[in-house]
């Protein structure tokens, strides 16, 4: 199913903008329900990948949990709908107002990081009251093979704790007051393409299990976290993630126990080829040795390549039959990291022809910024 611009519309509105594709998201929903399909599966949607309230309500709609890692997040996905009890949150530097919030609204869980906030969430939900449930976040020390940045497994990592000091901090969380230890909670990175990573995860699981079983500790629950990638030079080949063997691989690999559940926490791979941000050409300059297409987004409106060097497919959707050059597009940032890509091979760019910048529904939008005093970026939705 390819994505259908409604170029007729888009040249009466204001660019740049994001365009949302629902009938794509429905599909990518239903894929999701169809392939986690064994009861035990619990999948939360990553918020930080786009919290657009429209998406939002979707997916609230949809029937699916979510997973924060603010407590504005929190506040976000209260207003969309969500149920507190379907929040698991996570998040290296909770503050006491975000774990009071936490607490307030009853989520499902805190993702535990460090002994010091374990330590502090025990202290507050005393205070309060109340039972904080928790998972301890674990460093799997599990390399996930994709960009430095956005790999959170390691034991080098800022988050979670490394695999050694987890005796220590299962025994605290048996024994401080207000605590109930509900399980593991692992996230090893993002946009991991290959399922090697996933099946070394589960084997330090079952590992983990099966030591701690010995010892007479159950766990709950086990959270997994995310990290299901997407085909970013081929959105038309594959706008759906290959979501049947990322859970066929966790059924198959992953020892789980009666009564035990299994959470998920997607996010790109839920949106990320739902949304594009549409640009219009401002000027065509020649230069000595090449052409440059200078578009009015930048990356004030999306960040990830001058980020992460991260690509995004461009298409001429004025006119996509033309004959081939090619270009520089760049943004009118004053940095020159304000590059959407070198050398693109794309059909004959003039002034006011208009350029989709395609699968960024995820870490697109939610990162904009105001930099240069640029508006944010409005958003329309196909109906």
């Amino acid at each position: 199913m390819m994505t259908r611009f409604p170029i007729e519309e888009f040249s009466s509105l204001q660019t740049p903008f994001y365009f949302y594709d629902l009938k794509l998201l429905d599909r990518t929903l239903k894929e999701i329900k169809r392939t986690a399909r064994d009861s035990r599966f619990k999948v939360h949607y990553a918020i930080k990948a786009n919290a657009n309230p429209g998406i939002l309500r979707y997916i609230q709609a949809a029937g699916f949990g979510v997973d924060c890692v603010s407590g504005w997040e929190i506040e976000t996905a209260i207003e969309a709908g969500f149920r507190g009890d379907r929040i698991v949150f996570a998040g290296v530097g909770k503050s006491d107002n975000e774990i009071r919030l936490g607490l307030e609204k009853d989520i499902e869980c805190f993702n535990v990081e460090s002994e010091p906030e374990l330590r502090v969430i025990s202290q507050i939900a005393t205070e309060m009251g109340k039972t904080a449930r928790i998972a301890i976040r674990v460093n799997p020390n599990i390399d996930a093979h994709t960009h430095a940045y956005i790999t959170t497994g390691l034991a080098e990592n800022k988050f979670g704790i490394n695999l050694e000091m987890l005796p220590g901090m299962v025994a605290l969380a048996c024994t401080l007051p207000n605590i109930e230890l509900k399980g593991l909670h692992f996230h090893i990175g993002s946009q991991i393409t290959e399922n090697e990573p996933f099946v070394m995860l589960c084997e330090t699981i079952n590992r983990l299990q099966d030591e701690y079983e010995s010892r007479g500790i159950t766990f709950s629950s086990i959270n997994l976290g995310g990290g299901l990638g997407i085909d970013y030079a081929h959105p038309e080949r594959h706008p759906i993630p290959d979501f049947e063997g990322y859970f066929t691989t966790f059924h198959n690999h992953l020892h789980i126990r009666p009564d035990q559940e299994v959470h998920f926490e997607l996010g790109r791979s839920v949106v990320a080829q739902c949304g594009s941000l549409i640009t219009r050409v401002l000027y065509v300059k020649e230069g000595t040795t090449k052409k440059f297409a200078i578009v009015d987004a930048g990356m004030s409106d999306l960040i990830r390549p001058a980020l992460y060097n991260a690509h995004h497919k461009i298409e001429n959707i004025t006119n996509p039959n033309g004959e081939l050059h090619h270009y520089d597009v760049v943004g009118p940032i004053c940095e020159s990291s304000d590059c959407f890509g070198q050398d693109e091979t794309l059909p004959a760019l003039k002034r006011g022809d208009l350029l989709a910048l395609r699968s960024a529904g995820a870490y697109g939008e939610i990162m904009a910024s105001r930099y240069n005093c640029r508006p944010f970026p409005p958003s329309y939705f196909s109906e």
